[in-house]
């Protein structure tokens, strides 16, 4: 190797090693990201459980609050939410909104899994809730994009809960959050209803590591080839 392309090598993994170095300080300010996040979702739901409709007079956040909410399911506007894995049985979730008593804005409700053998399509009109309900569960927030629906036999299946897609297919408000509905003993089996999910950290420390271990092989080669110079062996003429 010419002293000319060892010094672009050296150089190029020098540059590889700092660009490594900061995607992993990059991972770790992800993580602390992550974890304020986390702080604050906590505790949200650690906090004292909010009434509905009566809540909605006090504007709070209730995005990771402990929801206790009445009213009346409107199965007309039901939403079947594909691509769900239950222990890895494919199925769909199934979301009712939930007409507040007196309001007229409305709580998306994640009533919870149904098995579907395709992951789209599910037969849901066995699974109707009718009359007054009370629900309880978790606040989570809406998150937009990925919510387009689709139609197969005759029945539309939405990627995701998309709070804009959604406004132009419910002739009512709705909430900025759906209340993931907590598992009860009394409730039916089907549709299986789900426990909040973990505040879990992500991988961001996972990839951090592995960003910092490749800067530092990165370096490491860079010096080998330094300290070899001219000893590093030729390509036969």
């Amino acid at each position: 190797m010419s002293p000319t392309s060892r010094r672009i090598l050296v150089a190029l993994l020098l540059l590889a090693g700092v660009a490594c170095a900061r995607l992993g300080f990059w991972q770790l300010d992800r993580l602390s990201e992550r974890r304020a996040a986390n702080r604050i979702a906590q505790a949200a739901r650690d906090a004292e459980v909010v009434r509905l409709p009566e809540g909605l007079e006090a504007g709070e956040d209730l995005a990771h609050r402990r929801i206790f909410a009445s009213g009346s399911y409107d199965a007309a506007n039901e939403i079947v939410v594909r691509g769900q894995v239950l222990n890895g049985l494919p199925g769909v979730h199934v979301v009712t909104p939930l007409r507040l008593a007196g309001r007229d804005t409305a709580l998306l409700v994640n009533r919870g899994f149904v098995p579907s053998a395709d992951a789209v399509t599910a037969e849901t009109g066995s699974l109707r809730e009718e009359g007054e309900v009370r629900v309880e569960g978790v606040a989570l927030p809406l998150s937009p994009g990925g919510g387009r629906p689709i139609e197969r036999r005759g029945q539309v299946t939405w990627g995701r809960l998309d709070p804009v897609a959604l406004a132009g297919r419910i002739p009512y408000p709705v909430l900025p959050v759906y209340l993931l509905q907590s598992p009860d003993s009394t409730l039916p089996r089907l549709p299986r209803r789900l426990a909040a999910p973990s505040l879990g950290e992500g991988s961001h420390l996972h990839y951090a590591v592995q960003w910092f271990l490749f800067g530092g092989m990165s370096v490491v080669f860079a010096f080998i080839f330094v300290a070899r110079g001219d000893r590093l062996p030729r390509a036969p003429s």
